[in-house]
């Protein structure tokens, strides 16, 4: 099949074009570099051998996008370009809702000048936000506690509208979790841009001397040790499910959702002591009070994605650690290194 990939240059983009390379599928990148790396482009090629083309270009670029699409004519559309980081998106929204959800109407808008009826959207947990319940089903109330999940909500809504409104088409729109880890080679992996946001690049991070020491927000949450629990998952678990998720589309039409996570939480402790085992040596750690809006907890119902994608995760918390490990150490300046 021949696939487009928004924000392919990316974290989890880029790993998902191995997958995709892998299984035989050709793809066609578009990304604008912002928060991704023509290196790890590169290193794709070299990990799979397979076609690639790219294409440099910003998704709010509306005759560009519906030029290229025009050109590529592609099967289905799997959609990773967009802003994600949560706390800042408190301070950029208008940023947020013009690349997240202004982005988003301009790539179906170039999909349907291109006769394409299939995309994948890189959603998120952070729509649920606080749990009546857990684990997450898909059914959960939506009640999305950052601009950023916002945004994501937003787009998902877009999407099951339009496909409603066309025939024959096709939506999967995958929740997931907390993504970790690399690739299995230390090829690709994470590469934040400044300051990392999410717990284990920052990690990284301290594991390689480029941060002092882990920042803990919180001990005293209502969980077994105290720290925030969250679903991680594997890069290429989550990776393997995007092309499942493509498989599923060729054959179904209308919106579908899937909970993309290992079903599993893992504390921050948790995280810090097998991220520990992965470098060899105890990491130094810091505890802060707690930050306004966090949740105590957050878990996956994966039980639909297995029932109809045949997706499950593989990878448990000391695979993640030792990937991201062999990546971070190998690149301890990310791809700029």
């Amino acid at each position: 099949m021949r696939v487009l990939v928004t924000g392919g240059a990316g974290y989890i983009g880029s790993h998902t074009l191995v997958e995709l390379l892998g299984q035989g599928h050709d793809a066609l990148v578009v990304d604008d570099f912002s928060n991704g790396s023509s290196v790890a482009l590169e290193r794709v090629r070299g990990l799979t051998n397979g076609g690639l083309e790219v294409e440099q270009a910003d998704i709010r670029d509306a005759p560009r996008m519906e030029a290229i699409l025009r050109a590529a004519r592609p099967e289905a559309v799997i959609h990773f370009a967009g802003l994600k980081a949560v706390g800042e998106s408190a301070t950029r929204p208008v940023d947020y809702y013009e690349v997240n959800v202004a982005g988003t109407l301009s790539l179906l808008r170039a999909m349907e000048a291109a006769g394409t009826q299939r995309i994948i959207f890189s959603s998120s947990a952070t729509v649920y936000g606080e749990p009546e319940f857990l684990p997450y089903t898909e059914d959960h109330p939506l009640r999305p506690m950052s601009v950023y999940g916002q945004t994501k909500l937003m787009a998902e809504q877009v999407l099951t509208a339009w496909a409603a409104a066309r025939e024959g088409a096709s939506v999967m729109l995958l929740r997931y979790f907390n993504p970790v880890g690399a690739h299995a080679s230390g090829r690709i992996g994470e590469d934040p841009q400044g300051l990392p946001n999410n717990l284990m690049p920052y990690l990284a991070q301290v594991a390689t001397g480029r941060q002092e020491r882990l920042r803990i927000f919180g001990d005293d949450y209502p969980t077994p040790d105290g720290t925030g629990v969250r679903d991680y998952i594997h890069v290429t678990d989550l990776a393997r499910a995007h092309v499942a998720a493509l498989t599923r589309a060729a054959g179904v039409t209308g919106c579908e959702t899937y909970n993309i996570g290992t079903g599993r939480g893992y504390s921050v402790y948790e995280m810090l002591a097998a991220f520990s085992r992965a470098a060899g040596r105890d990491l130094p750690y810091q505890v802060l009070p707690r930050r306004p809006g966090d949740i105590a907890e957050m878990r996956a119902d994966c039980s639909l994605a297995a029932e109809r994608l045949g997706w499950r995760a593989e990878h448990g918390i000391d695979a993640m650690a030792r990937s991201l490990w062999a990546w971070q150490s190998a690149n301890p300046r990310g791809y700029a290194g």
